[in-house]
């Protein structure tokens, strides 16, 4: 770009800065940093006039941040910088109209949920006990497991909705969306031994499979406290529905790759909100092959000698 013009117009709009914006001198500075990366670019790309700059070229400007490894959030303030700089030439009349207008940064990478292992799903779940709230929230910790139920789903369930001789639970989710889910063995056998127990304490005319000292539906908050308390108690660590729920997804997935079997089960309507599980499996998969793979594996030699290139 024009060295003199450039100058000629990122000094009018730093003085911009100062007289009518009133910013400080670390936010003016941080407005120049952002500009001279932009300048380098548009110099790459034989871009010699303000006018020339197009929506394209300041997507592929983005781009080339992101792939530089830049985060997200800094892409986002650097075209907040670049914009209120072209505003700037479109009121001074530079330019017709501002290119990184409705331009946005890559998203961030979506955060993996957390999940436990299997090793730690049934440390979690063996409680030891014999009182009726060990009973109960046995059955919830199985249930929850076994068919990746929402926190919802859960203190929604009536009786009429689980078959224990078919192994069925019947779910409503979000959009009041009916699903057939499976239940596991242990989870079935944890519901019969949990039943008789409900039946002592029950109000007359409570159909909820679960429920609470009262003998009423239990809460959504009351399951939150109970898995937290279960959590710390056999873990030393919290403990959530949808970690359990997580944990159920993230193990189907590993051990069957099917990941329209898991979207089904979990009852989203969108494949897309499934597909964050399989960058856990990806995790669990790259993991299970450094180790198990003997062409993975670095020998003592490769250590030793990174450069060498063994064929």
């Amino acid at each position: 770009m024009g060295g003199t013009g450039f100058e000629k117009q990122v000094s009018k709009f730093q003085r911009y800065l100062v007289s009518e914006r009133n910013l400080s001198a670390n936010t003016i500075q941080g407005y120049q940093r952002d500009l001279n990366q932009l300048q380098q670019f548009c110099s790459e790309q034989c871009i010699t006039s303000w006018s020339d700059l197009t929506q394209r070229h300041i997507r592929d400007f983005s781009a080339e941040c992101f792939e530089r490894g830049l985060a997200p959030t800094s892409i986002r303030r650097m075209l907040a910088s670049i914009r209120t700089f072209l505003n700037f030439l479109v009121r001074e009349q530079h330019i017709e109209s501002n290119p990184a207008v409705g331009l946005r940064a890559p998203k961030s990478g979506k955060k993996l949920p957390s999940t436990l292992d299997a090793d730690q799903v049934k440390q979690l779940i063996e409680i030891k006990g014999e009182k009726w709230i060990d009973y109960r929230d046995r059955a919830m910790l199985e249930l929850v497991y076994s068919s990746g139920l929402r926190l919802s789903e859960l203190v929604g369930l009536n009786d009429q909705h689980i078959d224990l001789n078919s192994a069925l639970v019947r779910v409503t989710g979000k959009g009041n969306k009916t699903r057939l889910v499976p239940i596991g063995s242990k989870a079935v056998d944890a519901i019969q031994a949990w039943l008789p127990k409900r039946n002592e304490i029950a109000n007359r005319t409570s159909e909820a499979v679960f429920i609470s000292q009262r003998g009423g539906r239990i809460s959504p908050r009351s399951v939150q406290m109970r898995l937290n308390a279960r959590g710390q108690q056999q873990l030393f660590a919290p403990v959530n529905p949808h970690m359990l729920r997580h944990s159920f997804a993230t193990h189907v997935l590993e051990s069957s790759s099917d990941l329209r079997a898991v979207q089904e089960m979990l009852g989203h309507s969108d494949i897309s909100t499934t597909q964050i599980y399989t960058h856990l499996d990806f995790q669990y998969l790259a993991k299970s092959y450094d180790k198990a793979h003997p062409r993975a594996r670095k020998t003592k030699r490769d250590k030793e000698s990174p450069g060498t290139n063994h064929e």
